[in-house]
């Protein structure tokens, strides 16, 4: 059994994991440090800001973590993979 189309998949959820990444940093670079307790528009602004870094950091962060746990698992499933191939090998 290949583990290519796994490890494309994989690569690819890594791509969309750096651009979240980049979608943070270039939300938070509009993000204006200082508070406004009027109701302006300033404070509007900050809060819609804010939701928008809260819902990339939240899919951000379930992304990462499947990244690393599906990593980790194509790592176990390569490492059996070489394995049983090296084993069967030393059978013949």
């Amino acid at each position: 059994m290949s583990l290519m189309p796994f490890f494309i998949v994989w690569a690819i959820l890594g791509v969309v994991v750096v651009i979240l990444a980049l979608m943070r940093r270039n939300a938070s670079e509009h993000e204006d440090d200082s508070i406004h307790l009027s109701g302006g528009e300033a404070a509007a602004e900050q809060v819609v800001i804010a939701k928008k870094i809260s819902a990339i950091d939240k899919w951000g962060k379930l992304l990462t973590i499947i990244l690393v746990v599906t990593g980790l698992l194509l790592a176990v499933a390569y490492g059996f993979q070489v394995w049983d191939e090296t084993s069967r090998v030393g059978l013949k």
